[in-house]
């Protein structure tokens, strides 16, 4: 590393989100990533424990706060309204107004204090970006740009839209689907935020006309009051900014870009989910609010949503691999310009910067690598198949730009916040709830796709499965309709939860497809544990809960093979995901014969070296 002229003191973390120790290990070895090289030569590398459960918002909350999810009360991507037993967003939530003119208000769902807000408050200055939790941001905790929870233009986690003239297609999971009229010049709409004022509640749209130019495969757009646009057959717009008129004195913008898969024989386009727009955001996306404006004139306009990466075009077919890996690197290509833009101005502080692509790509990619995933495709392995070390290798070189701008008064974390691996079967828990006798189903209802809670008798019912992993007793006085009495008997249900699940096998592979179930008190403390889940449990790797018991639903069969494209994942034994940790100084602490460390651990080193205080006990350790 170069050494540079000594400036104030500096940390600068980069976290890669869902980086696989082991893939990390094997390239090391091989000479494929001489940044992580260097960056562990000069200091250290080290397996990072994870949290209960696995899961980027757990994970990266604990790293801003130093303290368990009990601490910061962040479990999941999905928490669920004991009053009604139905899912909901477990990041943020809404606010009824106080009064008849005020007006509802946004709340982070994520409490404890981030140890840049304890910065702020000693007067050393912070740069956080992308950092998930942190939507709405908070002011007085520095410059902050929000990263995973900041929804799409409708208020959802990302609905893209798919217009065809094929009158058979349907649409499928968050998504909208338009069909299209014959001819090569058309006249159709862009479906925008919902109106919540009129009742019922509608959507608002602007006039979107197209233009087809089949000689030279390309495709214009011009949407109302925004310069238009040409994409060419297979390509992807840039960022094309829209306006929707929710009233005579409000203006909701966006932002969106358009694929064009094919023209011909049959013509389709996709247009992404709507971002906000950094310019114009309808809730802040940033701390100060303007500096996203400010950031979009420095780099040009960037990704906005928390989940950037369109998943969820490539899983409902809209776009294929290709498209989704264009996607994605532009997003990554985005956040290395913010990096770079902020680094340069940096001189004192702390500074902070996620890349989520590295996750993204893995979820939807994995099935290529694993000759045995049930959507294994061997005429695409050849091509797919390597590019999440292409990935990895691009990690490389951003490390290699930071470590160009560090100075020996500068510390450099490189993280990821958890491993990964493949996701071959799911496990419908609340199926296996049904078949013990603790869940049971209205009269002449069993287990299948269309069977939801609503089909659930609450009055015979002792627990149910809600969210990617966690079991809730269905408590007397808790629960609007509970039965368990706590104490003996919620006890005797947990006991009976926590020895059963894992003799559970799966009769295609005569594995068992859980390591174990933990009771809420063996893994969190604090003020906010009562709000977890009473049970968690821990999959083995290759098992994961279904997709149906994730949101209160069932599916056909207790055991099913996973067909999704979504093929890696991390929601197994927490034990089995380490992240990894490279730090340009050795990795310590006061006991090295410790296990690996924590990523609890980050905030007391980070504040440590800064020469902080923290303003909040840590649970976390300095391993400096």
């Amino acid at each position: 590393m170069v050494t540079k002229a000594v400036s104030n003191p500096k940390a600068v973390v980069i976290g890669l989100d869902g980086l696989e120790p082991t893939i990390v290990e094997s390239m090391l070895e091989a000479g494929l990533l001489p940044n992580f090289k260097k960056l562990r030569e000069s200091g250290g590398y080290s397996r990072l424990r994870t949290t209960y459960p696995a899961q980027t918002p757990v994970a990266w909350s604990s790293f801003a706060t130093g303290v368990n999810p009990g601490g910061h009360g962040i479990f999941d991507f999905i928490c669920r309204d004991p009053q009604n037993y139905m899912p909901g967003m477990a990041l943020s939530r809404f606010e009824k107004p106080k009064s008849f003119f005020g007006s509802a208000k946004l709340v982070n769902r994520r409490r404890g204090v981030p140890f840049w807000q304890t910065l702020a408050k000693q007067g050393v200055p912070s740069t956080v970006l992308r950092c998930p939790c942190t939507y709405p941001p908070d002011p007085g905790e520095g410059t902050v740009l929000a990263g995973v929870g900041v929804p799409d233009i409708r208020g959802g986690q990302g609905t893209g839209s798919f217009y065809t003239r094929d009158r058979s297609v349907k649409a499928r999971e968050f998504e909208h689907v338009i069909q299209l009229d014959a001819g090569n010049e058309l006249t159709t709409r862009l479906i925008g935020p919902r109106n919540t004022k009129t009742n019922p509640i509608s959507d608002l749209v602007i006039e979107l006309k197209v233009r087809i130019d089949s000689a030279a495969r390309k495709v214009r757009f011009e949407v109302t009051g925004s310069p238009a646009v040409e994409v060419a057959e297979g390509s992807w717009s840039s960022w094309v900014k829209v306006q929707f008129k929710m009233s005579a004195l409000q203006i909701i913008g966006g932002q969106v870009r358009f694929h064009v898969p094919h023209i011909a024989p049959d013509f389709a386009f996709y247009v992404s989910p709507i971002n906000f727009d950094p310019d114009n955001p309808f809730f802040p996306i940033s701390a100060p609010p303007v500096y996203a404006q400010e950031l979009q004139q420095m780099i040009g306009p960037y990704a906005t949503l928390g989940m950037a990466e369109d998943h969820t075009g490539l899983e409902n077919e809209r776009i294929d691999e290709t498209a989704f890996l264009n996607q994605s690197y532009g997003v990554f290509d985005e956040r290395e310009k913010m990096m770079l833009a902020e680094l340069d101005r940096c001189s004192e502080g702390f500074f902070f910067i996620l890349f989520d692509t590295p996750d993204r790509m893995q979820h939807m990619l994995w099935r290529f690598r694993d000759k045995d995933h049930p959507r294994y495709e061997p005429d695409k392995a050849a091509r797919f198949g390597p590019e999440i070390e292409e990935m990895y290798k691009a990690c490389d070189r951003v490390v290699g730009k930071v470590l160009e701008r560090v100075d020996d008064n500068t510390l450099l974390i490189v993280l990821s916040d958890h491993g990964m691996g493949t996701f071959r079967r799911s496990f419908d828990t609340n199926s296996w709830l049904v078949e013990q006798g603790l869940l049971t189903l209205k009269a002449g209802a069993k287990p299948s796709l269309d069977v939801d809670f609503g089909q659930v008798d609450w009055s015979k019912s002792s627990a149910y499965c809600m969210g990617l992993g966690g079991i809730y007793l269905n408590l007397r006085g808790r629960e609007a309709q509970g039965i368990v009495a706590p104490g003996a008997e919620a006890e005797r249900v947990s006991n009976a939860i926590m020895s059963g699940l894992p003799q559970a096998i799966d009769p295609k592979t005569q594995l068992h497809a859980i390591d174990s179930v933990s009771p809420r008190s063996a893994i969190y403390s604090g003020p906010f544990a009562s709000e977890s889940p009473d049970l968690l449990v821990n999959f083995n790797p290759g098992f994961r809960v279904s997709w149906q018991s994730t949101v209160g639903h069932f599916a056909g069969e207790l055991f099913e093979d996973n067909m999704r494209c979504w093929s890696g994942d991390h929601i197994f034994n927490p034990a089995a995901m380490p992240g990894i940790l490279l730090m340009n100084r050795p990795i310590g602490g006061p006991n090295p014969a410790s296990p690996n460390p924590h990523i609890m651990d980050l905030a007391p080193t980070i504040l440590k070296f800064l020469n902080v205080r923290p303003s909040t006990p840590l649970e976390g350790t300095s391993l400096i």
